[in-house]
């Protein structure tokens, strides 16, 4: 059996963490958030698998033989099905030790490695998988721009990174909808939206920490780092399934998610890395 690639923390021995930057965010340990993320999650009443999941197996590659790093990896659903798919080897990480503790309970699979820290703060050895995915985790990070990086640097030529976030017109002013007198929804206001930088919301708790970035960064951060960019995606619902559930109509109105699908091309087919500053 190929074994997981070692993952660890990426601060060098002896070194402080950078204490500029954020301290990682565990809102999921949260009691109280946690258990309201779980009955979503049970009951599929959220977006996740209306929209998201169905939309991140349709850009997925042939997943056989492949070590797949999974950033973010909440109950580990993607990391069984990736091995179901026939996936060698999946490495998945968690900042929360809540989730990591249901993920184990519910696998078992010797080839699923489940990792507690964050995703800013670990790195893996250089050209260690094929695929990276990430599912509505990357607006909770901070320093974007590094995460790709590191991303980048543990593909393999060839390698794809896919992921999804809430979409920058859901992240930029996030008030909720207008609503008339009598509580319908009129729409979604748009405003802040070149006034990147961390955002506090309520959803389930107050004072979650969510990080507005423009579609030009989520684009730009990705080419600057060198990958290709294969598929851009604005997840909407079938008719079907928008029979089957009505109250997904308003996910035509404003797109609630934004996938990226990008590939680190061979070394004969590599641009070199974009030198100029990108917005975070």
């Amino acid at each position: 059996m190929t074994s997981a690639p070692d993952y660890h923390d990426s601060t060098p021995p002896g070194e402080a963490k950078d204490t500029a930057r954020p301290s990682p965010q565990n809102i999921y340990d949260n009691p109280r958030f946690f258990e309201g993320y779980r009955t979503l999650r049970e009951k599929d009443t959220g977006l996740n698998g209306a929209l998201e999941i169905p939309a991140i197996r349709a850009l997925l590659p042939d997943l056989h033989g492949r070590a797949v790093l999974d950033l973010g990896c909440g109950f580990g659903d993607f990391a069984r099905y990736a091995r179901e798919q026939g996936a060698a080897t999946v490495t998945a990480l968690d900042v929360s030790l809540k989730m990591i503790e249901a993920a184990r309970a519910l696998t078992h699979d010797a080839a699923i490695t489940y990792v507690h820290g964050s995703i800013e703060d670990r790195a893996v050895q250089p050209a260690a998988f094929d695929l990276v995915v990430s599912s509505l985790a990357l607006h909770y990070i901070a320093d974007y721009a590094t995460v790709v990086r590191r991303v980048f640097d543990s593909l393999r030529p060839g390698g794809l990174l896919v992921f999804s976030v809430e979409h920058p017109v859901c992240t930029a002013n996030p008030t909720g909808w207008i609503h008339d007198a009598d509580g319908h929804r009129l729409h979604w206001p748009l405003d802040h939206y070149q006034q990147q930088g961390a955002r506090s919301t309520s959803w389930f708790v107050d004072g979650v920490i969510k990080y507005h970035r423009t579609m030009e960064t989520y684009v730009n951060t990705v080419l600057d780092a060198g990958f290709q960019l294969r598929h851009l995606a604005e997840p909407q619902p079938t008719a079907e399934r928008l029979r089957e559930r009505p109250d997904l109509e308003d996910t035509v109105r404003r797109p609630p998610m934004l996938i990226l699908v990008a590939m680190k091309p061979d070394a004969a087919h590599a641009p070199q890395r974009r030198n100029h500053e990108t917005k975070d």
